[in-house]
């Protein structure tokens, strides 16, 4: 069996395998992630009447977003319990449960009582269908970036693992697609009664569509190698944060400003669009719709290119003009206008694609193969606890408190800066550390004999 030295590994071709499992990896987020978006979106435009009702809209957004947040905040849940599944008893399988568990909560989230029916019952119950969203988000990540960067090329990583970023812009774009398409049909009436409903019920047809996807494919490569060479860890968790605590807290600081940027420019832009500059709910949602379709041709380009390129500078300086940008759309859309605002919102999720494109890969790479999907579900759950979920509480507390769009702006320069920060503590790629996956096994069948 042809061996492959360590300092320079054999680029694995890309063949049937590879395509499947970059399609796998990006219909299955992005399924996901419709689940995801579609609450997102029903949070900023309907929760608050149905679910908190309130004399005062303020405080009833305010706790639509507070269930936003819990999504979030249930994630290192999902990290902690299937990262660590992964990476002792498989990425195929795990990625199957999360898939089940997300989809199933959404479909159940379609059918429940509003306030109106049954009173608390239905906030209370609405939590925990959400926080079951976020537990299976938790665990699909890091799994979804290793389905396809472990079957393709090392040096090809930003690719490869960008599957797994398109599936946020692909599952937005479906569900407010969905959604606009409903206001659109729908009167106001029709909409709040049962029409939000839909959007979530088509999550039952979605998830078996991504089931049928996933239950096709093997496993990884490299986890095949691993379980060859019994290299498998037996607590995943431990080893990270005792062997490997500079890598993750790098991987979780470089995920704040992408978070909150894209708070800000798919959830939060709603509410201001809405609330501020008196615009219609079709005319908000058009906006982000436009911008999301970009981006999923946008984020695999970025992560093509961050193989060609530097990956840590090329994200450096996206995040850097993450700060910047804010500066600028808030005049830029003030007087109104729904061409301006759908040009803010582009250049945003433009920048956002040029720092999402690079993450998967970037995050993965900080770890050893045999910690990976644990490592990067752990940088990936965590860092969205400060980031993307407080980011809407936040913005829509700063800008109830100052009635003005500065503070939003600041809030959003200064995760840039920890996030540049993250990328500087970080390292650069390590191709050298995949080697071709039989003579991995090999080798350590070898040693384990000589032994």
């Amino acid at each position: 069996m042809k061996r492959t030295s360590p300092s320079a590994p054999e680029p694995r071709a890309d063949g049937p395998a590879v395509r499947r499992a970059f399609v796998a990896s990006l219909t299955g987020t992005a399924l996901e992630w419709y689940d995801f978006a579609v609450y997102s979106a029903a949070a900023a435009l309907v929760f608050g009447d149905l679910f908190f009702p309130s004399k005062d809209p303020f405080t009833g957004t305010l706790l639509a977003f507070s269930t936003y947040a819990v999504g979030y905040v249930s994630r290192p849940l999902g990290g902690f319990v299937f990262g660590r599944l992964g990476d002792v008893i498989g990425r195929k399988k795990v990625l199957i449960a999360t898939l089940v568990l997300i989809g199933a909560a959404t479909f159940l989230i379609g059918l429940l009582p509003t306030y109106a029916t049954v009173g608390v019952a239905a906030p209370a119950a609405l939590v925990l269908l959400r926080f079951a969203q976020g537990v299976g988000v938790g665990g699909e990540w890091g799994g979804a970036v290793l389905l396809s960067s472990e079957y393709g090329d090392p040096r090809r990583r930003g690719f490869f693992a960008s599957a797994a970023q398109v599936g946020p812009p692909a599952g937005n774009l479906l569900a407010n697609g969905v959604l606009a398409a409903l206001g659109a049909a729908l009167t106001e009436e029709q909409f709040l009664s049962w029409g939000w409903r839909v959007a979530f019920l088509l999550s039952g047809v979605l998830v078996v569509f991504g089931l049928w996807i996933r239950a096709k494919l093997e496993e990884t490569p490299v986890f095949r190698a691993m379980e060859a060479a019994q290299d498998r860890p037996e607590a995943p968790v431990r080893e990270v944060f005792t062997s490997q605590p500079r890598a993750l807290t790098a991987a979780i600081l470089c995920r704040i400003a992408p978070d909150v940027l894209y708070a800000m420019f798919t959830v939060f832009v709603l509410t201001y669009a809405t609330g501020e500059l008196g615009m219609s709910r079709g005319s908000a949602l058009a906006a982000v719709l436009i911008g999301s379709s970009l981006q999923i041709f946008l984020i695999p380009l970025a992560g093509a290119l961050s193989d060609r390129v530097n990956r840590r500078w090329l994200y450096g300086l996206s995040a850097v003009a993450a700060g910047v940008w804010p500066f600028v759309f808030f005049p830029l859309v003030a007087g109104g206008s729904w061409p301006l605002l759908t040009l803010g919102v582009i250049v945003a999720l433009v920048i956002h694609s040029l720092m999402y494109g690079p993450q998967a890969a970037f995050i993965a790479e900080q770890f050893s193969p045999r910690l990976r999907y644990t490592g990067s579900s752990l940088a990936y759950t965590l860092a969205g606890v400060v980031g993307g979920a407080i980011a809407p509480l936040l913005f829509t507390t700063l800008l109830g408190t100052y009635r003005a769009w500065q503070p939003l702006a600041l809030y959003i320069a200064l995760t840039a800066v920890v996030t540049v920060a993250g990328l500087w503590l970080g390292r650069d790629a390590a191709p050298a550390e995949d080697e071709e996956p039989d003579a991995v096994a090999e080798r350590h069948h070898s040693s384990a004999a000589t032994g």
